[in-house]
Parts: structure tokens; sequence; C-alpha cells
């Protein structure tokens, strides 16, 4: 085994915890989150002569997560809209129950470079200009998503949370 292979051993061990979780806030799905993480840090791998130079090659992998996420949900859309379209040709109509994690459904409609941009800014604690490497945006693209991704889930939430007080439910 040569240097590049016990490095990139250290380098899996150290972010595969890390990149597991944020997959998991990104799909909610622990298999899926694994997943996730799985092949980011393949992929990391099959690019590692090149990422081990980096300062931050956790940086890479992160963002190869995002990236394979960000195409799972398209094929997911792609798909939510053939099955929504062969439901109402069916009759059947959706029920649409109170939803148990109202932040998640809310997160979940964000689009995807926004919800990105949250995650990575809110809940893993990174600097703008950090999230702005990481996912190759510039600063102030940053800023404006989440800035816009933040007021969408106020405006979205606000309503539900005023309902709650006006039916005598606090919560």
């Amino acid at each position: 085994m040569d240097d590049a292979d016990l490095e990139f051993r250290e380098f899996f061990a150290s972010q595969y915890g890390r990149l597991c979780w944020l997959g998991l806030l990104l799909t909610n799905d622990r298999a899926q989150a694994e997943d996730l993480a799985q092949e980011a840090l393949l992929r990391t791998y099959w690019m590692w002569s090149r990422v081990r130079r980096y300062d931050r090659p956790g940086d890479y992998a992160r963002k190869v997560l995002v990236n394979r996420h960000r195409s799972l949900l398209r094929r997911a859309l792609l798909e939510a809209r053939y099955a929504r379209r062969t439901r109402v040709e069916e009759g059947y109509l959706p029920d649409h129950g109170e939803d148990r994690m109202v932040l998640w459904a809310a997160m979940q409609r964000l689009p995807a470079r926004q919800r990105a941009v949250l995650v990575l800014r809110y809940h893993e604690d990174l600097s703008e200009a950090t999230v702005a490497r990481l996912l190759r945006l510039p600063l102030g693209t940053v800023k404006t998503l989440a800035r816009r991704g933040l007021a969408k889930l106020r405006a979205e939430l606000a309503p539900s949370a005023q309902d709650h007080v006006r039916s005598g439910r606090e919560g």
C-alpha cells in the first residue's frame, strides 16, 4: 500500500461520518445519506492524486455529495411529475394531511441551491466564503440565496404558526 492509499484511508475515516450527516440533512433518509457519502468518497478517491494537494480536500468531497444530491433531486422531480400525472389521470387525489415535519417539508420545497446554501451555512456552520468556494458560487450569490431562502421559509412557516395561535393551539 502506498502513501496515497494510506492518506486516503485517513481522509475517509475523518470525513465519512460528517458526509453521512450532511447527506442525512439533505435527504432525511439514512440509507440514501450513506449512499451519497460513499459515492462522494469513491469519486474523491478516483481524483485523489489531484484532490490530495488541496488545502481542504473535504470541501471537494462535500461538493461531490451536494452535486450528486442535486442530480438525484432532478431525477426524483421528473419521476414525481410523471407519477402525479398518472394519479390524476386515474382519478386519485392525494391526502394532504398535516405534515409531521413542517420545517423539513418547507426545506424540501426550496430550490436545491437555496437548500444547499442554508444547510451548509446554518447547519454545517460554514462561513459564507467557505460555502461560496464549496459550491463554486460568487459570494454575493451565496448571500442572496441564503437571504431569499430564509425569507421563503419565514413566509411559508409564519402562516402555519399563526393558524395554530388562531385555533387555540399554541406550539
